[in-house]
């Protein structure tokens, strides 16, 4: 692509982008979810992870803080996440 042509990202990258997913109430939800983002940020920890019930505890939602480097790195990791048989929902979205 061109300059000319080329999409302009609203993110400033390298940045730390919050990753929102919704999915099953499991047991392995939040290391399945590690698991995920790890083949793409492999220095996403733990404690990067927050996880809460959905109101009525029929799913489980997570948000992932995520350092990412560019639009590649975070497409990659949301197709992956939205690929994964666990989850269903994953949203990237800022809050600017």
């Amino acid at each position: 692509m061109t300059d000319s042509t080329e999409k302009k990202s609203l993110i400033e990258f390298p940045c730390t982008f919050p990753v929102k997913v919704m999915g099953a109430v499991h047991p392995e939800f939040e290391s399945a979810i590690l698991e995920t983002v790890r083949k793409h940020a492999p220095d996403t920890e733990p404690h990067h992870i927050t996880t809460r019930p959905s109101s009525k505890g029929n799913y489980t939602g997570a948000t992932v803080h995520v350092n990412v480097e560019n639009q590649e790195q975070l497409d990659n990791i949301y197709r992956d996440l939205t690929s994964h048989e666990l989850v269903k929902v994953c949203l990237l979205y800022t809050s600017d």
